[in-house]
């Protein structure tokens, strides 16, 4: 009965790694297909787009695979080289992760999202105008 559920769990496991990478592809290939066909051409703005779905596609792939990590493990007899590795893979998913995540937002997650009050700016701006 624990020979079977083993078994199943890391079939589980294999087929979320599937799709984990399957994730990035698709992923990569939506965002070269949206660039290729965009209807204002291939210009800057689509190129941020491109690069925003790639790496979007890419977190969300990583985020997977290290599900698929975590459940391949929880299956395999628990040693300290497994769980060693096990923590190598999942710090260096979420430092790739976190990377991504600030190369994508321009910002760390903890951080608060950057925002100038228009007020502000069109009072400063009209200020400038009026004085002589």
């Amino acid at each position: 009965m624990l020979e079977d559920l083993t078994y199943y769990i890391d079939l589980v496991a294999k087929i979320v790694e599937v799709i984990g990478v399957l994730i990035m592809f698709f992923g990569l290939f939506l965002a070269f297909y949206r660039g290729i066909f965009s209807t204002h051409g291939f210009n800057h703005d689509t190129y941020i787009e491109v690069r925003q779905t790639v790496g979007k596609s890419i977190l969300l792939g990583l985020e997977v695979l290290i599900a698929a990590d975590i459940m391949a493990t929880v299956v395999t007899e628990p040693t300290l080289r497994s769980i060693l590795v096990l923590g190598f893979i999942v710090l260096i998913r979420t430092f790739l992760s976190l990377s991504l995540q600030v190369e994508l937002e321009g910002r760390f997650p903890w951080q608060k999202e950057k925002t100038i009050p228009e007020s502000n700016s069109e009072a400063s701006h009209a200020i400038k105008h009026d004085s002589p």
